[in-house]
C-alpha cells in the first residue's frame, strides 16, 4: 500500500526532529527557562524563558510548596518583562520575571508563561540566613553539548541534586551567538536549571569581534542569565558578585581583562573593592582564564602580574577557572588561594606546562562538589562514573 505524499511529507519531518535540539520556537509554550539570581538569594529568585510571543501578557505565578494539590489557587501572580534578540532576519522573544519578598530557607513551586500557555509547575529553594549547603562547579562545555556534555551536568545533579547552584566557567559553547548550540545547551541541562539556578561566567567563546573590530558578547547573555547589576559600569552583564549565606562568590569578565586595558583596569580596582568589603567567612572568584595555565603555549601574564595579588591580599579561598580543557589544582606553597581549573565537556588538551600543579590530570571529563559545613570547606572532583578523583578541604577558625 502507497502512502499518501501527504502523509509521507509529515512522516519525514517527524523523523528528521525526533532527537534534536528545539533551536527554533514552534509554539507559545515556553521554553529554555533558566532560574538565576538578580538579588538577595535568601528573598528572592529569576526566572527567564523563551516564548514564540503573540501575547501581551508576561506572568509568573509562585506559591509557597505545602504539598497541596490545590495550591494554584494561592499562587501570587507576578508581572515580567520582554526581551528580544535579533539574529537577522529572525526575531526571538525572551521574558523575565523576579519573584521578591520571598520567605528565606522556603521552597517554592513556579510557573511562567502568558496565563494560557505555561510552563510546567517546578521548584527552587531560597537560601537561608546561614548554615551548611553545597554546589557544583564546571568548567568549559563548549563542544557536543547534547551528546556528550550533557553526561556531565546530568551526572553531576544525580550525585548533588539538593546543590543551591551550579556555576559555569566559561565556554558554555563554542561559537557566539549560535542559536543552535545553546539549544543543546538547554538540552544538555534538561529541567535542571529551571530547579538549580546558574552562576555563569563568560569564556573567550562567547565573544566574538563586530565589523569594527571592537569585542562583543554574546547577545543570548543578556536574556536569558538575569544577573546582579553591581559589577563596574559597562561591565555588568558577566561582572558581578553575589553573596549566598556565608559566601561571596565573584565572577571576572576575563576574555575583556585579557584583550582591553580599560575592562582590565575597571575590573581589578573593582575586584579589590568587592574583597575589602567583603564580611562573609568565604570567598570565591569564578574566571574563564587561568592565573596558572596547564599549557606551554599558554601564558596569562596580566593575571598573575595584576590579580593573583590582590587574589592572595584579601585571602580569596578558591579560584575557580575553565579555558585549559585539562584539571588542576595548586596553592604553590600558600594555604589561599587554591587555583583550580577543570573541564566538563569533550574536548580536551595536554598537560605540558611547568608543575606549578599539586594534582593534574588530562583527557578526563569532571564535575566539582563544594561542601560547606560550619566552619569547613569540602573539595572534591569526580569522574563521570561517580569515581572521586581529588578532594581537599579548607578551614577557618
Amino acid at each position: 500500500m502507497k502512502i499518501k505524499p501527504l502523509l509521507l511529507a509529515i512522516a519525514l519531518c517527524y523523523s528528521m526532529t525526533q532527537g534534536r535540539a528545539q533551536s527554533v520556537v514552534t509554539d507559545k509554550q515556553p521554553d529554555r527557562i533558566m532560574l538565576t539570581w538578580s538579588d538577595d538569594p535568601s528573598s528572592t529568585q529569576s526566572v527567564s524563558w523563551r516564548t514564540a510571543g503573540g501575547s501581551d501578557k508576561i506572568i509568573g505565578q509562585i506559591a509557597e510548596e505545602q504539598s497541596n494539590p490545590d495550591f494554584e489557587t494561592k499562587a501570587q501572580t507576578v508581572e515580567g518583562t520582554r526581551l528580544y534578540l535579533e539574529r537577522g532576519k529572525q526575531q526571538d522573544t525572551y521574558n523575565q520575571v523576579n519573584f521578591r519578598n520571598l520567605k528565606s530557607a522556603t521552597t517554592y513551586t513556579y510557573r511562567v508563561g502568558d496565563g494560557i500557555h505555561w510552563s510546567a509547575w517546578n521548584q527552587f529553594k531560597t537560601a537561608e540566613k546561614s548554615g551548611d549547603f553545597s554546589f557544583i562547579y564546571l568548567g568549559d562545555a563548549q563542544n557536543d553539548l547534547r551528546s556528550r556534555w550533557s553526561r556531565t551536568i546530568r551526572r553531576a545533579f544525580q550525585q548533588e541534586s539538593n546543590a543551591r547552584f551550579i556555576v559555569h566557567a566559561g565556554d558554555l559553547i563554542n561559537r557566539s551567538n549560535t542559536n543552535e548550540e545553546w539549544a543543546e545547551w538547554y538540552e544538555g541541562t534538561g529541567f535542571i536549571h529551571q530547579m538549580i539556578p546558574a552562576i555563569p561566567t563568560p569564556g573567550n567563546h562567547e565573544y566574538r569581534r563586530d565589523s569594527t573590530g571592537h569585542l562583543v558578547l554574546d547577545p543570548h547573555w543578556k536574556v536569558q542569565f538575569n544577573l546582579p547589576k553591581n559589577g563596574p559600569e559597562g561591565l555588568q552583564d558577566a561582572v558581578y558578585y553575589l553573596d549566598y549565606q556565608d559566601l561571596r562568590i565573584v565572577s571576572l569578565n576575563s576574555q575583556l581583562i585579557m584583550l582591553d586595558s580599560v575592562a582590565a583596569s575597571a575590573q581589578e580596582k573593582w575586584l579589590e573593592s568587592v574583597l575589602a568589603s567583603s564580611t562573609k567567612k568565604w570567598n570565591i572568584v569564578v574566571m574563564h582564564h587561568p592565573v596558572y595555565s596547564t599549557a606551554k603555549s599558554r601564558d596569562n601574564t596580566i593575571l598573575r602580574e595584576r590579580f593573583k595579588p590582590i587574589l592572595e591580599k584579601y585571602g580569596v579561598d578558591l579560584v575557580l577557572q575553565g579555558h585549559d580543557h585539562t584539571y588542576a589544582r595548586g596553592s604553590l606553597g600558600r594555604k589561599r588561594p587554591v587555583y583550580l581549573l577543570s573541564v566538563a565537556g569533550p574536548k580536551m588538551y595536554e598537560s605540558d606546562s611547568e608543575r606549578w600543579m599539586d594534582v593534574a590530570t588530562a583527557q578526563t571529563q569532571l564535575y566539582q562538589v563544594i561542601k560547606f559545613r560550619a566552619n569547613k570547606l569540602y573539595f572534591a572532583s569526580y569522574k563521570l562514573n561517580g569515581q572521586l578523583f581529588d578532594s581537599f578541604e579548607l578551614s577557618k577558625k
